[in-house]
């Protein structure tokens, strides 16, 4: 290997400088030296490293696309001889982010070493896998240079073959691989330390971390469903056929809003589930199955319910990144609240 290794950036069509969503089609193409922020990545490597080529795509193109678009990504790649990948940063830009891993996971498949960088609750992270070396950024490119330098030092480490150490003395995210080592304290005296610390207001790091979520307290029942107007909201991936709003069937970030106006029972054909982690031809065969349309409709008449809302709202769940689904519920509710719905329906996938 050269004195000077050659790193290849990947980027998206935004910070390639093609154009915003308008270019998310945008083909995977290459140019030769550093493009956009590759600029500055490649002052930071500074004689260690020189970005020799930029391959990038559009965004929803590669959503729609990811194994054809990862492979031609990484044939371009190839041209360039890397001794190193570094894409991103995606920050929390969703679709960057998987494409980012998918990238990633090709090139490192391939046998060459590979980084990237984005924010941890992008849903780009979990799909890098294990084996993905991704370094944490913010959620926006205002910490373009930080996660730039974290990703370049960790990168240069893994290109010259040298041994990486914890996630926290490298600087990357966790990748839930354990390592055993021997520690000079037993388990029950760091354990009493570390409570210690706590009490007093130090700063104490734990061994082990535990997600915790925030606690939703239930609301109050509908006071009473004979004068309520009810919605029905979907996470199982309901959409129209041919999927309109390019809904994702996992680690989807969007959600929309449709309508069953007129329809006392939704037959075959009217939607359909792209969800990714259930057998949907049952769902496909009567959207009912998921919906519940049909249900409804009869407990408006019998006089159950006041009446049904005629639109539903919908995302599809599966894998979803807490932060997004958080966010997705909000709109929810603010949007049903405007039209006057009382309560809300979220059949099972």
């Amino acid at each position: 290997m050269s004195a000077t290794l050659r790193v290849v950036h990947y980027l998206n069509q935004f910070f390639a400088g093609v154009g915003g969503e308008e270019r998310s089609d945008h083909p995977v193409s290459a140019r030769p030296g550093p493009v956009g922020p590759g600029v500055l990545l490649d002052k930071i490597l500074g004689e260690d490293a020189e970005v020799v080529g930029t391959v990038f795509a559009g965004d929803g193109l590669f959503a729609e696309n990811e194994e054809t678009c990862a492979a031609e990504a990484l044939a371009q790649i190839m041209d360039f001889s890397p001794d190193l990948v570094l894409a991103g940063p995606a920050f929390n830009a969703g679709r960057y982010g998987l494409a980012c891993a998918a990238v990633c996971r090709a090139a490192e498949e391939a046998g060459i070493p590979v980084v990237t960088a984005m924010h941890p609750e992008n849903p780009g992270f979990p799909a890098a896998g294990t084996s993905v070396h991704t370094v944490s950024a913010a959620d926006s490119a205002v910490g373009m240079e930080e996660a730039l330098e974290a990703a370049a030092r960790l990168g240069l480490k893994l290109a010259r073959g040298e041994k990486i150490g914890s996630a926290a003395d490298e600087g990357h995210l966790p990748r839930g691989i354990r390592y055993n080592e021997i520690a000079e304290l037993p388990t029950s005296r760091r354990a009493v330390d570390m409570v210690l610390r706590k009490i007093k207001g130090e700063p104490y790091q734990t061994e082990l971390d535990v997600p915790t979520l925030e606690e939703i307290a239930p609301p109050e029942p509908v006071a009473d469903p004979k004068k309520a107007r009810i919605a029905i909201v979907s996470e199982g991936g309901m959409v129209p056929p041919g999927n309109p709003d390019r809904f994702s069937g996992s680690r989807n970030g969007n959600w929309a809003t449709y309508s069953f106006e007129g329809k006392d029972a939704l037959p075959g054909g009217t939607f359909i589930s792209i969800h990714g982690g259930f057998n949907t031809v049952f769902v496909n065969e009567e959207p009912d199955r998921m919906l519940a349309v049909d249900a409804f409709r009869r407990l408006a008449v019998e006089g159950e319910i006041a009446e049904l809302h005629d639109d539903f709202l919908s995302t599809c769940g599966n894998g979803g990144a807490f932060v997004e689904m958080d966010g997705i519920g909000r709109a929810w509710a603010a949007e049903l609240k405007k039209t006057g719905v009382e309560g809300v329906v979220l059949p099972a996938t």
